[in-house]
């Protein structure tokens, strides 16, 4: 009888060893790994690789979370014609027809001089607006592209406007690496305002999932100009003598206030005073932000002012020679 309790356990121990030899491989993964294979990376199925899932009773999506959205898509086509154009000579509509939704080519875009590296970023950030712009469509809805005017004379009177002075000879911003960068400071950082604008409107959860998503990329594109620009700050822009790049972009950014109307939401990529900068302390403006270099915020109305180059929503013009489209651009004409 000890003979055969002793053999209990011992057939128990075999038994089991059977069992995990011809188990499956994944019933064999340690209770410690992660989930989805060796290496710490988890799979698809693993909830810590997805968004913690809305609260009970949650939506996803405010009718009135649509038209916010869709009113960025105004800012997106004139950024996606302007790069893509200046890197490849072509659009939005060589990449995806549909896109456009039978709104009118841009008029005067053209493909820039641009060295090397400065066509790979343009390429990039152009790609980059073609899939917000996607994006937006495909989840908010759309509109058909509205009418832009990426002429080289829009440019040379934005930069007039800018510099209070008829530039001689007039600004193009096709010419150069330093010139088209000038042109494009004016652009991303509306947008990326725009966006932070936004925020405290939207109320679905794949709504604000969205904008967060979008902020984060164009703040970025604004960061790359500016970091791009700052390389060259002290630099004299030709054939324009005495006018530095940093001047240029002090003079661009107090432009946008004024158009604004609504107070100092930007700065030049570098500061005349420290207490300009961040904590007081730097000259340096890479990044442009307000207090506690927190993001500016604009409205609608103030973006629409600033592309319109007339300082008001209602009266069309500058890059939106037509106006915006959208229930929100188009409702200022009503009120009009």
């Amino acid at each position: 009888m000890a003979r055969a309790r002793r053999a209990v356990p011992l057939l128990l121990l075999l038994l089991l060893a059977v069992a995990q030899l011809g188990a499956p491989a994944s019933a064999a993964v340690s209770p410690t790994a992660p989930p989805g294979g060796g290496g710490g990376g988890g799979g698809d199925d693993d909830p810590r690789c997805h968004p913690s899932p809305p609260r009970r009773g949650a939506v996803a999506v405010y009718p009135s979370d649509m038209a916010e959205l869709q009113f960025l898509l105004n800012a997106k086509f004139v950024e996606a014609e302007w790069f893509l154009h200046a890197a490849l000579g072509r659009g939005i509509d060589f990449l995806d027809r549909n896109l456009s939704a039978g709104g009118p080519p841009p008029a005067g875009a053209r493909k820039a001089s641009l060295d090397f590296h400065t066509t790979e970023v343009a390429a990039e950030l152009g790609y980059q607006e073609v899939g917000h712009i996607r994006a937006i469509t495909q989840s908010m809805g759309g509109f058909p592209r509205p009418a832009i005017d990426l002429s080289d004379g829009r440019f040379a009177a934005v930069m007039d406007d800018a510099m209070g002075v008829r530039l001689d000879p007039p600004f193009d911003p096709y010419a150069s690496s330093v010139n088209f960068l000038l042109a494009s400071y004016i652009l991303p950082h509306i947008t990326a305002s725009a966006a932070v604008g936004i925020s405290s409107t939207l109320m679905g959860y794949a709504s604000k999932r969205l904008q967060a998503s979008i902020l984060a990329v164009e703040a970025g594109q604004d960061a790359v100009i500016r970091l791009l620009l700052y390389q060259r700050a002290d630099e004299l822009v030709a054939p324009y003598k005495g006018h530095t790049v940093a001047e240029f972009t002090r003079r661009i950014s107090d432009w946008r206030n004024g158009l604004s109307r609504c107070g100092a939401k930007d700065e030049g990529v570098k500061v005349l005073d420290r207490h300009q900068g961040a904590e007081r302390r730097t000259i340096s403006n890479i990044l442009g932000a307000g207090d506690d270099s927190l993001g500016f915020a604009r409205t609608p109305a103030e973006v629409l002012r600033i592309l319109y180059g007339s300082r008001n929503e209602q009266i069309p013009g500058g890059f939106l020679p037509r106006g915006g489209n959208g229930t929100i651009a188009r409702g200022f004409f009503q009120l009009a």
